[in-house]
């Protein structure tokens, strides 16, 4: 894979996690400063390899997860990561809900859970003891993705059966990318659970995250869950 098709690929991801509609060739001509023809070549390219795909016939490409995994691999083992645009102040929002609830560990996970969902707009969770709790389902619900057809169920089905699976698989990495059909329950979902172990006092093996669409800003909601995770083990 050459660096401009990486590029490539990038560039899809986060043009379709940002307008949600398959993203054509013009568009990125312009943004490569090259020919209409040179992209999609190189789009044939990347379909080739299974990491975008066209969902209709004249329309633009959306990413695989295959593609997805590629990107976020990317994004994980770089060694300097830029922090997306905004993020200290995402990351400061979440610092003040914790900090004003330091006396009790169940709140301050809670308000941690409760300034993800607001501001990734995701379904937010976090293991407290033996619970599992949640917030933000409806805006789960609201993404184009989610609003009718099949995910639906496949999506219910992972939010079922949230709790025994992380009790049972226990993921081992400080954070956990889960994409579309790598996820062990709803393979057909189209989501994308990101979650962060910590330490508590309830458990060495404690977790943080948001479930959402596999379309979304990865290296923006990556940095913020693994932030959140970082900030309860140290205040916790």
């Amino acid at each position: 894979m050459t660096d401009r098709q990486q590029a490539i690929l990038a560039a899809i991801i986060e043009q379709y996690a940002e307008v949600a509609v398959p993203v054509g060739s013009v568009t990125l001509a312009k943004l490569f400063g090259v020919s209409s023809a040179t992209i999609r070549s190189e789009m044939a390219r990347l379909e080739d390899m299974n990491l975008i795909a066209q969902p209709h016939t004249s329309a633009g490409r959306v990413p695989t997860d295959k593609g997805y995994r590629m990107y976020v691999n990317t994004l994980t083992n770089a060694e300097a990561v830029d922090l997306p645009r905004g993020f200290d102040r995402s990351a400061r929002a979440i610092d003040a809900h914790v900090s004003s609830h330091l006396d009790k560990s169940d709140r301050a996970i809670r308000s941690a859970v409760d300034s993800l969902v607001e501001l990734t707009g995701n379904l937010g969770l976090a293991t407290i003891g033996s619970e599992l709790y949640m917030n933000g389902i409806s805006n789960l619900f609201s993404h184009p993705e989610f609003m009718s057809g099949s995910h639906v169920q496949s999506v219910a089905r992972l939010i079922d059966n949230l709790e025994p699976w992380l009790r049972e698989a226990a993921p081992n990495e400080p954070l956990n990318v889960y994409i579309g059909s790598e996820n062990p329950i709803g393979k057909s979902s189209g989501a994308t659970l990101i979650i962060s172990r910590f330490r508590s006092p309830y458990s060495d093996h404690s977790y943080i995250g948001v479930l959402g669409p596999t379309r979304q800003n990865y290296a923006r909601v990556m940095q913020l869950v693994r932030h959140a995770g970082a900030m309860l083990e140290e205040v916790l």
